[in-house]
């Protein structure tokens, strides 16, 4: 095949796989938004997520105020990332995301992160009384 060929082939799996990715993530339906209230408080007594809190506040809640979408995306949200999906991105980075070394967050510390970020997202959501 040419390489023009295989190029827009790429190009169209690519644009599906968004297509796919947008609509099966709660964006398309009545869900209430993850960036709303949550019902009751995160349980911070396992030291796990209550370290991984720690690192979240120190690198990641400038751009994911909460939890919530800010200038990064909403990692409340159900429908995210697997947990490996999601160490993969803070070592590499995508985007305006950067990535964060072994000497800035430390496997055990990522560890923890995932294990918080977990814990916020099975947090079931409470939309706001208006």
């Amino acid at each position: 095949m040419s390489k023009l060929r295989i190029g827009w082939i790429g190009r169209a799996c690519a644009g599906m796989l968004a297509m796919s990715l947008i609509a099966g993530s709660g964006c398309a339906t009545n869900e209430a938004r993850r960036d709303d209230l949550v019902a009751g408080p995160l349980n911070l007594a396992d030291p796990q997520v209550a370290a991984g809190r720690a690192v979240f506040m120190a690198n990641c809640n400038e751009c994911h105020p909460g939890g919530a979408a800010g200038l990064g995306p909403s990692l409340n949200d159900r429908r995210m990332l697997a947990d490996f999906m999601i160490r993969r991105q803070v070592r590499k980075g995508r985007g305006s995301m950067p990535k964060f070394s072994e000497r800035r967050i430390s496997n055990e510390q990522l560890d923890a992160l995932v294990a918080y970020v977990d814990a916020k997202r099975a947090q079931p959501a409470q939309v706001a009384q208006k």
